[in-house]
Formats: C-alpha cells, structure tokens, sequence
C-alpha cells in the first residue's frame, strides 16, 4: 500500500478517477484485461483490479500501485482463469487509498455472482446509502459503486438484467460501468453519456473499454461507442442491445477531449490527438502573444502547444523536458522536497530557452502553484517574457461526475480573475481559451446556452443532473462517499 502523499505537477492537475475494461469468450481474458487496464494507465494510478470466472468461480485479483507492477506475472494471469474477465484502472480520491475500495467489486447474489466496475460518480450515493442502511443492507467499503451492488441485491425484479435496470435508475450523476456474472458481461452508460465506454471485437469475442487505445493494444477492432443510456449485453450466444432509460441530450464530459483521454484514443467519433491541436488553433487566433518560439508543458500540453504554433506561425520546441520515470516519491515530503517536486518531473532546456520570448502552452490551470513553478524555472533559463496560454477555459467550478476535484474554494479561477492569476503566477501575459473557441474545436459552431452539447460545469458551473446530496449539505465530490471503511469481504473464490 503507497505510504507518504504524492506531490509534483501531477498535483496540480484535474485526475480522472478510474478506466474500465472487459472481454468476453476468449481463452486469455485475463492476459488481455491486464493489457487492456495498462493502456488505460492514465486514468488510474492507485490501484487495479481483475474478476474472472472459469464456468464454476469467481477468482479475483486486486492490489495498489500500477497495472505493470501487479500483473505482469504468469503465477497472477494463472489465478485468473476462465474465459470472461473484467478490469479496473482507479484513482484514489480525497478519502485517499484503500484496499476495500479497489475494484471490481464483488458480491454473490443468489443464483451466482456479479462484479462491477464504474467509472463515474453517484451524486446521490449518500442518500441511497441512507435508505439501504434503514432497510438493513450493510456496507463494507466507502465507494459509491458499491451502493449500486446493493440496489441490485435487493431489487425485487426476477432476472438479473431487470435488477441492474431498477438499480440503475435510481442514481443520479455519471456511471460507465462493466460488469460480470456466471452468464453475461455488461456494459452500460448513464442516459448523459457523461463518461465514456467502447464495444470492440477480438476474433469474435466482445471487448469493452473506456477508451479505444485499450482495444489498439490487444489488436480488436473497434466496433462503436455504447450509446447514453444504452445497456449491452454480452453472452456465448451474442450480444444484445437494450436502451431502458428515458432518452436524454447527451452531455459527454468536454474535457476528455482536453486531458483525460489518450491522444491516440477515438472518442465519439473525434480523434483526441487532433482536437488537441485544434484546441491549440483556437487559442493562437483568440489569443496571439508576441513570441520568439512555442512552448508545451509535457506532456499534456503538447498537441496544443504544436496547434498553438502551426496557427501562429512560429517555431515550436521542447523546452521542458519530461522525467517520465519519477512517480509517488519515498521521501518524506518536507516543506523543502515539496518545493523540489516540479524539479522531479520537469526541467528547463537552457540551450532552447535562453534569450527567447517564451510561449508556455499548457491544457488547464487548478491551483496554479505548479504553473507559478513552472513558469520560474522557465524565467531561471534566460527566457526574457513568459507568456502563458491555457488550452481550456478557467476551471473554476468542481466537478462531481468522477474526477478528483479540488473544493471549489481551491480552484484560482473561483478566487481570482485572469489579470490577478497573471499576477501570481508571474507572467507577462496569461490567457485562456473561451468557452466558444473550445466548442469550434470540437467541431460545434459555438456553445448553446440553452442545449450545450457537452458536460462543461468544470468552466460554468452547468451541472446536467441534480447535486442531491450536495443540496442536502453533504458533499458528493469524491467517489469515497460512505460510512466508516471496514474490510471489504469481495466474496470471489
């Protein structure tokens, strides 16, 4: 289990929670959800998770740290036999990691055993957990997916696929989920389609997975994104198509599209990598620097900054380089090591630098204490003028759909107004992309105020669905939203 915090520039970033993976019919699925789950990496760095079933058990393995540290073992592939298995990717919330969160979770029901992994957050998971405790379900972890374990287990309809649809619809917020019985894999979106699943094929056994470089990496064909609001099921005998839930203008989370999602990745239809450099596009024609030469902070900001450079017709370099290989730190994190962790990850090219009017292109501000680092390091390498351009709008608002958000109150675009964001973080100029120019990139003419097309609240504060349990004063901002944690039973043989 990971000891100490993290700190760095990851700390300063908006963190997607978690990544899902399936596959169905096919001799290696465990093998290839592992694979799946390490394309998938960037979703999740916390913890992993596999459930199989061989025709008569459940087998599961679940462990912290990262996919290629726990899976990567013939003897681990071994203990996950069968020819059906799903997988979890997570990043830990604020409640920070533990073991009885690390999906999929597991529950035996009558009949056999369901696993599920959610990718997402129940934004009324509290109050379901409330009403669950009153009518004696007894929970064992602090994540809200296992609320939708409960639902099901108590739901009074006779087929499995009905008890997930009565389930399901009593949460609100945003759920991917994956799931797993001794019959079937589903897969399911909420009626937004606020986060994001894929259908592939593997030699004619049924993949899903969040992203579409998670079906590049084990050689399926993509074959369409699951639909808001669709439920695919998945058995020996094929698959099957149901829409339960009441039809919805879907609101998929716009910035996936500015960091979430891999470049390489295909989401509804757009390639990420080349929304990107639109994105940068955008941004040069909104919001032109006088510079000598453009600037990405790795690795995030690159296709931005290439697109940024292209439009504006000036020299693009690396100036920053990237030490991919430094992750959660053993050190103690000290005032003093905690001031050195830009340093870990990042360092100034002197030789490209020195002497240049600099513009820094990164994909979003949070904080703003890595940026104000960042952009010193920078000045210390002889750049004469920093100026930043942000390839997004201001984040100023949370988000309680499953990513990790700071409390509004921490975000600098909720304090502070660009010109004094400017200030602290110490550039000559700094400006972000409209809420406008983000829609032109990904192909809309503009942002409907009345029907937008994408959940964009992180920017305005336009929440799709109703906060319940934040309208009742407790907070829904994390997926670890429940009782006092105690051991997890997962219950799989």
């Amino acid at each position: 289990m990971p000891t100490g915090l993290p700190f760095g520039p990851d700390d300063d970033k908006l963190h997607e929670e978690c990544g899902v993976f399936g596959v169905f019919g096919h001799q290696d699925s465990a093998a290839l959800t592992a694979l799946g789950l390490h394309a998938l990496q960037h979703r999740g760095q916390e913890a992993a998770g596999i459930v199989s079933f061989d025709g008569k058990a459940f087998h599961h393995e679940r462990h912290f740290g990262v996919v290629g540290d726990n899976f990567t073992e013939r003897a681990v592939i071994e203990r996950l036999p069968g020819d059906r298995a799903i997988g979890h990717v997570r990043y830990s919330t604020r409640g920070g990691p533990m073991e009885s969160n690390i999906q999929p979770l597991f529950a035996g029901f009558s009949g056999g055993g369901f696993a599920v992994a959610h990718n997402g957050n129940i934004t009324n998971a509290l109050s379901l957990q409330n009403e669950l405790q009153r009518r004696g379900s007894i929970f064992q972890s602090t994540s809200d997916t296992e609320v939708i374990l409960h639902l099901i287990a108590t739901s009074r309809s006779g087929r499995l696929v009905d008890r997930i649809i009565d389930a399901l619809s009593e949460l609100e917020g945003a759920w991917s989920l994956v799931c797993l019985s001794s019959k079937k894999m589903i897969g399911c979106r909420d009626p937004l389609g606020v986060r994001p699943l894929v259908l592939g094929d593997l030699d004619g056994s049924a993949v899903l997975a969040s992203e579409t470089c998670a079906l590049d990496i084990i050689g399926a064909r993509f074959v369409r994104d699951v639909e808001p609001g669709e439920m695919v099921i998945v058995t020996p005998e094929g698959i099957e198509s149901l829409r339960p839930f009441d039809r919805r203008r879907s609101r998929f989370c716009i910035f996936e599209y500015v960091y979430f999602s891999r470049p390489d990745s295909v989401v509804n239809g757009r390639g990420v990598y080349e929304v990107r450099k639109r994105i940068g596009a955008e941004l040069a024609r909104e919001a032109m620097a006088p510079a000598d030469l453009v600037v990405p902070v790795p690795d995030s900001g690159t296709p931005a900054a290439i697109g940024f450079a292209e439009a504006a017709g000036l020299p693009f370099d690396l100036g920053i380089i990237r030490n991919h290989y430094v992750g959660r730190t053993f050190i103690e994190p000290s005032d003093a090591i905690r001031h050195m962790g830009v340093k870990l990850k990042h360092n100034a090219n002197r030789d490209i630098l020195a002497g240049k009017r600099v513009v820094l292109v990164d994909d979003s501000i949070v904080r703003g204490t890595t940026s104000s680092k960042i952009v010193q390091m920078v000045r210390d390498a002889g750049a004469t003028e920093v100026h930043m351009r942000i390839a997004s709008p201001p984040t100023s608002h949370s988000c309680f759909y499953g990513v990790d958000t700071p409390e509004q109150s921490k975000l600098i675009a909720s304090r502070l107004t660009v010109a004094e964001m400017e200030d602290f973080i110490k550039v000559d100029s700094l400006r972000f992309l409209t809420i406008d120019g983000l829609y032109r990139a990904v192909g809309e003419a503009h942002r409907d105020s009345g029907a937008p097309q994408f959940c964009d609240a992180c920017f305005t504060g336009d929440y799709p669905t109703r906060l319940v349990d934040l309208e009742n004063g407790r907070s829904v901002a994390s997926e670890d939203a429940g009782a006092d944690p105690v051991t997890l039973l997962t219950g799989a043989a």
